[in-house]
């Protein structure tokens, strides 16, 4: 009696070349993908959405105009992204950035009130409280849609 086994490896090769993102992926190239995406997710919060990362909606300004985007200048002209070997950063490098994230507290230093201008009406006040309104984060849309970004490029999303 005599057992004879035979391999097919046909399909070996295309299994390979599907497998090497998982063995090998190029972790740069996607650091970078997602800093973009991470970006692009960081200007729509800004341009579109106007709520926070948890799904709070921003407290309206007291001009009444689009919030966060008085003049196109500033903040969303400075949302922007780098990556490095493995990793991804995303955010905005206006100077005052931090205060529309966090809030902040303004009062005079040296006079007894402020004085600026709000809807076309001069306004004075011992002290302006700017409420948090956080455009960096991700919500949980934005962490699926990351998800989804590395699935793909890894080649093991739903279409695999």
């Amino acid at each position: 009696m005599s057992v004879v086994l035979s391999v097919d490896t046909s399909g070996f090769d295309k299994a390979l070349v599907r497998l090497e993102p998982l063995v090998d992926p190029n972790l740069g190239m996607l650091a970078e993908i997602l800093s973009g995406v991470g970006e692009s997710q960081t200007r729509r919060r800004i341009e579109t959405e106007k709520t926070a990362p948890d799904g709070t909606e921003w407290p309206e300004n007291a001009e009444g105009t689009s919030i966060l985007r008085r003049t196109g200048a500033h903040l969303l002209d400075s949302v922007a992204s780098q990556s490095s070997g493995s990793t991804a950063e995303w955010g905005a490098a206006w100077e005052y950035a931090h205060v529309h994230q966090f809030g902040a507290v303004i009062k005079p230093k040296t006079a007894k009130a402020l004085g600026f201008h709000v809807g076309g009406k001069f306004v004075r006040a011992k002290k302006v409280v700017i409420p948090a309104r956080p455009f960096v984060g991700l919500s949980k849309e934005n962490e699926a849609e990351l998800v989804d970004v590395v699935t793909d490029f890894l080649g093991v999303g739903d279409a695999a």
